[in-house]
């Protein structure tokens, strides 16, 4: 999709969400669309990514994150040869707003929109939220029974709107594999931790969900989102309160004498590296002040570009330095999910060019003249491609639509509620829908716990997530 805006709502205002401060037509009118078989490198990675894990004579070898990147950067190299002899035509540059010449040049811009204005500041922001919260240690005899994880989830939900989703992932996932280390089916709260905490407690301020903030660079006030309270509360009470039963039925399967079973010596309730929540606050303050496009609120400077990912990664040394490598040890801290994330993403990012890029030609054309259409349209496409520059494509087709008033930002105010919500609860259909949704799913498959295939999630979000997106759409869209 993650701390200000989570997966990088401000992380794009190095380029993308500069170059959407200006009209849709403009910074895309002279540029044509690729043609359609363009998106097959992005189909085939989303492939690679659910059906490589399952095959026998690929599954060891997919583990590796060298083979990940491997099969990553070649697709997005795919990707790169289109641009360069095939396409035909110039690219629009996110940061200068220019048409590229073709060929080459062409390439080099889509390049350096994906690594330059997305990918890197996408992975500064998950690299120091993933270090710093590694530094956090809850200590105390936790039992993950239904309603402690079902508060765990709760807390996150309500969380996520005020540090981003991948905050509150980062500060509780771990502490919630911890309650149920001893537990032996765990992959069901791992999901539903990814679909409230991950993705829909995030919708209630622009720093809670990417696509929010670019509504807030938009022109959308900054309280507005306030308003999506009775949503966002229908949404995340009805998802908590299918996964009380569903635990709750699970939890009777479990053998209660290992689960509930009294260490000798428990330990107190204590919260070890409290130094960090420091860290992630200034993480916050970096994403939301230091915005190359503008600035920094009550002075005439601007932050250069990558400054602010430069002081992620300073906070994230920082981390380092002042926690105890005890924690970390107690965290069973490393560094594979964190690169497993920056090994799939680099080629998704890349991949993901030609289909945004159709998507922003077609998308005022596609019939969307209603509420409904707009929050599953919004929401199916965010599910698979990034739900920041997808959220600013309806967008712009809703604005340039009109609409009936009370209107937002030049938006029918009902039309960007369906393509809010869209944006934010359908980035948790799949694993790649959100940025914290597949660093949730490494660090628990690092913690020995079997998470099911891309499919195999995408069963348990068609089972549960649909239904409650038709129930919204019925009685709030």
């Amino acid at each position: 999709m993650n701390l200000i805006a989570d997966t990088y709502a401000q992380l794009e205002a190095t380029s993308f969400v500069a170059t959407t401060e200006q009209p849709h037509e403009e910074h895309h009118g002279h540029a044509e669309p690729p043609a359609f078989y363009s998106v097959i490198p992005f189909a085939a990675l989303l492939l690679c990514i659910a059906f490589l894990p399952l095959i026998h004579k690929t599954e060891e070898w997919w583990e590796h994150n060298k083979n990940r990147f491997l099969v990553a950067v070649s697709l997005g190299l795919v990707t790169l040869l289109y641009y360069t002899f095939l396409y035909g035509h110039g690219v629009v540059d996110h940061g200068t707003h220019e048409l590229s010449a073709p060929g080459f040049p062409a390439a080099v811009v889509v390049l350096k929109n994906a690594i330059l204005g997305e990918y890197i500041p996408f992975i500064a922001l998950l690299f120091s939220l993933y270090v710093i919260s590694g530094g956090i240690a809850f200590n105390g005899h936790l039992v993950g029974r239904p309603i402690l994880n079902t508060g765990i989830l709760a807390i996150g939900g309500a969380i996520a709107s005020f540090i981003g989703t991948t905050g509150a992932a980062m500060l509780l996932i771990r502490p919630l594999l911890k309650a149920n280390a001893k537990r032996d089916y765990v992959a069901h709260t791992v999901i539903f931790f990814i679909f409230v905490v991950c993705n829909t407690g995030g919708c209630l301020l622009p720093i809670g969900d990417p696509p929010l903030f670019l509504g807030f660079l938009r022109g959308v006030p900054f309280t507005w989102t306030l308003s999506l309270w009775p949503e966002w509360l229908a949404m995340n009470g009805m998802l908590l309160a299918v996964y009380f039963v569903f635990d709750t039925v699970r939890y009777r399967k479990e053998n209660k004498a290992k689960v509930e079973a009294v260490p000798e010596d428990p330990e107190p309730f204590a919260l070890k590296g409290g130094i960090n929540f420091l860290w992630l606050l200034l993480v916050i303050f970096c994403v939301a002040l230091l915005d190359p496009s503008k600035t920094v609120p009550g002075t005439n400077w601007s932050a250069p570009h990558f400054f602010r990912e430069g002081c992620m990664f300073a906070l994230a040394g920082i981390s380092l330095l002042t926690t105890s490598k005890s924690i970390r040890e107690q965290n069973s801290f490393n560094y594979e999910a964190i690169v497993e994330v920056a090994a799939l993403f680099v080629g998704i990012f890349i991949c993901m060019q030609a289909p945004v890029q159709i998507l922003n030609v077609y998308g005022a054309s596609l019939g969307i003249d209603s509420p409904a259409k707009f929050y599953w349209a919004t929401g199916t496409l965010s599910s698979f491609l990034d739900n920041a520059p997808t959220y600013v494509v309806f967008f712009e087709t809703a604005k340039s639509a009109g609409g009936s008033p009370p209107m937002i930002a030049g938006v029918s105010e009902i039309e960007l509620v369906a393509i809010s919500l869209g944006a934010v609860f359908m980035g948790a259909m799949t694993y790649i829908g959100n940025g914290p949704n597949f660093m949730v799913k490494a660090i628990a498959e690092k913690n020995n716990i079997r998470m099911p295939s891309f499919f195999g999630y995408m069963f348990y979000s068609c089972l549960f997530l649909l239904p409650l997106s038709i129930l919204l759409t019925i009685f709030f869209l």
